[in-house]
């Protein structure tokens, strides 16, 4: 394939970007030029993404000149991890990147690579095994125990509806329930009784309709035979006899929607900022245990998660809170 003059010149350096020193022209340069044009004549990518690809091939050229590579055969693994490695800490003299910014770059190094095995310009491809940086695991949001119970609080009220209302917040807490889980329960699932036998116990139906059994706390449990005793009948009588635990206005099943509704209310009446939902809840029932001792197998049982290593990102949580009353309280934590 034949490389135009315009393709072959170097493009223009992006805003806030010092400019790329001139260079001679290597072999890779030449092939990087044919990729793009394959990418943008058979491929047809868009403009933009085209002009993406080449800025960041025009870096990866010139971190191996930099390695003294000039032919793609010179390139092996070590090349291209070691570059994968400037693109987050810059050592290469450019920008260091974020995480989505640099795995886009990866995806075009791969993509380069590929081609250029394909069409028999190498004999290897050196960024098979090479993958994208991927971002952090997201701490989950919990909020402390006085939010959760100024939350619960708010909720209550001595209509039918609010009876409903802090049966299913504390139900919620209590539980560590998945919201479809809770408005998905029948009053069958659930088995309340004398306090003196122990927390009532609830069946829940997790993904893959998966069933495990949890207890429900003494005020769970007194919220809801409340809401069952004087405020679910009344609901009920508005129906057409469902048997689903917690109802609506109409006397049906409530909705996830409705339960975000009533969560959202109860937060801004208690004066708690910030985005407060269901999972919110679910969350902060993981991370209180845990602070309070729970082993975390435990934990994992009550959330029906299928594997350990997905309960275990609270341990994260709960270790920041350590880290905080630490620096906060030892008289020779911060220099």
């Amino acid at each position: 394939m034949t490389a135009s003059t315009s393709a072959e010149a170097p493009a223009a350096p992006a805003a806030g970007h010092p400019a790329t020193p001139v260079r001679p022209r290597t072999a890779i340069d030449h092939a990087i030029t044919e990729y793009l044009q394959h990418m943008g004549v058979e491929r047809g990518l868009a403009a933009n993404t085209l002009a993406a690809y080449r800025r960041d091939l025009t870096r990866y050229a010139g971190y191996l000149a930099g390695a003294g590579c000039s032919t793609p055969g010179q390139i092996t693994r070590h090349h291209v991890t070691g570059f994968v490695q400037a693109l987050s800490d810059g050592s290469d003299g450019g920008t260091a990147l974020g995480v989505r910014s640099a795995a886009r770059t990866v995806v075009a190094v791969r993509g380069l690579h590929k081609f250029w095995a394909l069409e028999g310009l190498t004999t290897t491809d050196p960024a098979s095994d090479v993958h994208p940086p991927m971002p952090g695991k997201r701490l989950p949001k919990a909020i402390s125990v006085d939010e959760v119970t100024r939350i619960l609080e708010a909720a209550g009220a001595d209509t039918a509806t609010g009876l409903r209302d802090r049966a299913l917040l504390e139900f919620l807490y209590s539980t560590g329930a998945r919201i479809s889980e809770a408005v998905g329960l029948d009053v069958d699932d659930i088995t309340l009784q004398e306090m003196e036998a122990g927390p009532a116990i609830v069946r829940l139906f997790g993904k893959g309709s998966k069933e495990r059994l949890v207890p429900l706390g003494s005020y769970g449990a007194r919220a809801l035979e409340s809401y069952l005793v004087r405020g679910r009948p009344l609901l009920a009588a508005k129906g057409k006899g469902t048997p689903a635990l917690f109802l609506n206005a109409r006397g049906g099943r409530i909705s996830r929607q409705s339960a975000w509704t009533i969560l959202k209310a109860a937060a801004e009446k208690a004066n708690i900022s910030g985005d407060v939902s269901p999972h919110t809840l679910r969350h902060s029932f993981a991370t209180h245990l845990l602070e309070g001792g729970a082993d975390v197998r435990v934990v994992q049982e009550l959330l029906g998660h299928a594997s350990v290593t997905t309960t275990q990102v609270y341990t994260l949580v709960t270790a920041d809170t350590l880290r905080e009353i630490y620096a906060a309280a030892h008289p020779r934590a911060l220099g």
